[in-house]
């Protein structure tokens, strides 16, 4: 049987599935789900060989952390066998970089995960928060939470590509583990491709969220609150609507051209049920063995080469 590809981190020496489960649907983000759907959903991940799960304590309201918690208690997973990451800074009512609250966030988390340790924790969405405090307070408190054992690497996360030079720049070497960037590296916005050589050199590991745009590139659409301008999201459509009429899905070859860059870790995508995680990894396994449709490609990127530059202010979003 076809397995998924596993890629190394950074020089962290994890090694994570080339597709990684996101866990913020789980939180009620987008809809409800039941704990028998996010069992499931958890189970078929973890049979199909994803081993890197991500969630926060801002999706859902912690909510997001307790069911992935349950989900991995109930289904007796050896510790060694997963990759768990959360974040701290951002909750559901609003930004809280001070080291007095990520230090107490993270056993917050610990408590919801059922874990003794996270192998990953982010400061999440720091361009929300002042980058300097991250620098000279955030940074330097979550290192004594990995001196403690409760984190074993440390990472930043946020929508602006400038975030992460201008902390890595500032912090001491190999303080900052890893990085998880959004809705940089899809068909509409590659624009982390010009990132990848100075994280290499800086020894950091490379995350990338939303294959899908955050819903640009789905035959659904985005939901209402969409930052993206009208233009990028006309455009957006019409490649949804050209890959319909030859009988093919955009979501997949989005998320087969968002698997290619072997630079890139692991690419998270949210799912909350069986169906989802079979889709994905089916999309991830066709890739490893048949490669991308190049000619639907082409197309796709044809019509989405005007907006291709076109990225949204980082002041609505879910990430």
């Amino acid at each position: 049987m076809a397995i998924l590809e596993r890629r190394e981190l950074g020089n962290t020496g994890l090694k994570l599935s080339c597709l990684g489960f996101g866990a913020s649907p789980l939180g009620n983000v987008f809809g409800h789900v039941s704990h028998a759907d996010a069992l499931a959903a958890v189970r078929l991940a973890l049979q199909l060989g994803i081993n890197f799960f991500d969630t926060s304590p801002y999706y859902g309201g912690t909510v997001s952390e307790s069911v992935l918690g349950n989900c991995l208690r109930e289904l007796n997973v050896p510790r060694e066998d997963i990759v768990v990451s959360t974040k701290c800074g951002r909750y559901i009512d609003g930004f809280d970089f001070s080291a007095e609250r990520v230090t107490r966030s993270i056993d917050e988390s610990l408590a919801r995960l059922k874990l003794d340790y996270v192998d990953i924790l982010h400061c999440h969405d720091i361009e929300f928060g002042s980058l300097d405090q991250i620098v000279n307070e955030t940074i330097p408190a979550l290192q004594k939470i990995k001196a403690a054992g409760k984190a074993r690497f440390i990472g930043i996360t946020g929508l602006p590509l400038g975030i992460f030079t201008y902390v890595l720049d500032r912090v001491p070497p190999g303080s900052v583990d890893v990085i998880l960037s959004y809705c940089h590296y899809s068909i509409n916005d590659s624009a982390l491709l010009d990132l990848l050589p100075y994280l290499k050199s800086k020894g950091v590991g490379v995350i990338s969220a939303s294959p899908l745009a955050m819903g640009l590139l789905t035959d659904n659409g985005p939901p209402e609150w969409h930052p993206a301008s009208s233009e990028l999201k006309s455009a957006c459509r019409a490649a949804v609507a050209h890959c319909k009429k030859k009988g093919k899905n955009i979501s997949k070859i989005a998320l087969q051209y968002s698997l290619m860059n072997k630079e890139i870790s692991t690419v998270l995508v949210g799912m909350n049920s069986p169906k989802q995680v079979e889709e994905n990894v089916a999309a991830a396994l066709e890739l490893s063995s048949l490669g991308i449709d190049e000619d639907l490609l082409h197309e796709v990127e044809a019509i989405l080469e005007p907006v291709k530059t076109q990225t949204w202010p980082s002041g609505i979003q879910q990430g």
